[in-house]
């Protein structure tokens, strides 16, 4: 019996795992925001690809930072996102 319950918890462990290490966060550098009102659209854009969480987006700062599920979308479409919405954007070093 206890050898059962430690592989079930490994094996839990094991494939609950993936979920933990699919969420990536990403600063990006958004140029192309000249006003206020720009952050709600590079915020829309970027939080319609598909995977992504959570978006935040700073004017001041010029910059969005996007947590996403690696699994599901990647940096590069978020870079294609926001140019093709006209608003070139780098990741953030």
């Amino acid at each position: 019996m206890k050898k059962l319950t430690v592989l079930l918890l490994l094996m839990t462990a094991v494939l609950s795992t993936p979920a933990w290490t699919a969420m990536q966060t990403v600063t990006l550098s958004v140029s192309g925001m000249t006003c206020a009102a720009c952050p709600i659209s590079v915020k829309k854009v970027l939080s319609r690809v598909e995977g992504v969480q959570q978006t935040e987006v700073s004017y001041k700062k010029q910059e969005a930072t996007v947590t996403f599920d690696d699994t599901r979308t990647h940096v590069e479409a978020l870079l294609k996102a926001a140019g093709d919405a006209g608003y070139p954007a780098t990741v953030k070093e």
